[in-house]
Parts: C-alpha cells; structure tokens; sequence
C-alpha cells in the first residue's frame, strides 16, 4: 500500500502536465514563468523546478529559483522540485529549443467554470502535507515512459 502511494506524485504530476498542456494551460521556461508571475500572478496553479547537475553551477538559475519559490510562497501557489529535467522536458517539450529551458514549468488555471484536474487536485493536496512536514518545495519523481 504504502509503495503504490509514493508513486501517485509523479503519477499525478505527468497527467496534470499532459492534461494543462492539452489544453494549453502550460508554460515552460524560467523567463517565461516569472513573466506570467509578473503579469498574471493570479493565473498561476502550480509551479515544477528541474534541478539538475547543471543548475548546481548556474548561479543565475539558482536566483531566479529563488525568487520563483519566494512568489509561490507569497501566492499560496503549490510548487514542487524534480531532479530529472530530462524527462520533465520530455513530457512538456515538443521542440528541441524547449528542451533547454524546461527548468521551470508553470500551469496556470482552467478557464472559469471549467473542472477542475483530479491530477493536480491530488498534487495540491501532496503538497500541503508535505508543507506541514516543512518540506516547502517536495520533491517529485516523475515516472518512466
């Protein structure tokens, strides 16, 4: 019981990906996310960070990480960590260019009155346990094709 849990995150974290990005509700790509956080905060639903080797070195990722995390705090937005950007970029990128920046993913809200997604229904609430715990940014793995 307590395996099929731990994998339902990143279960849930693809097909909310999968689902926001069907209907275009994905963003992908740090300047691009603190843009719509900029503009838009409101819009925003959930937040996924890659870290990865690369991002150990990259002093102006960590940064922008840093205030990403600080405006997701601020919002109330549920914001989780994955160490595989590969994969992460696998699942939302469909260009190569994409690939590169796929360090910060942002789903923003359903339109009014659409449903809610069961997917990121089930993230939100992992991630409210995990804030109890004081795990602020949880980390998720994302499962294999």
């Amino acid at each position: 019981k307590a395996a099929a849990r731990a994998t339902s995150p990143g279960k849930s974290l693809k097909e909310a990906l999968l689902c926001a990005q069907s209907e275009d509700r994905l963003t992908v790509g740090v300047y691009e996310s603190a843009k719509i956080m900029t503009d838009d905060p409101d819009s925003v639903s959930f937040c996924v960070l890659a870290m990865d080797e690369e991002f150990e070195c990259d002093i102006a990722l960590q940064i922008h990480f840093t205030l990403i995390q600080s405006f997701c705090f601020d919002n109330d937005i549920s914001i989780v960590r994955v160490s595989d950007m590969q994969r992460l970029a696998e699942i939302v990128g469909d260009k190569t260019e994409q690939l590169e920046d796929a360090h910060c993913v942002l789903i923003t809200n359903p339109a009014e009155g659409s449903w809610e997604d069961p997917a990121l229904e089930k993230l939100h609430l992992f991630c409210e346990e995990s804030r109890r715990l004081n795990d602020w940014v949880p980390e998720i793995s994302l499962p294999e094709r």
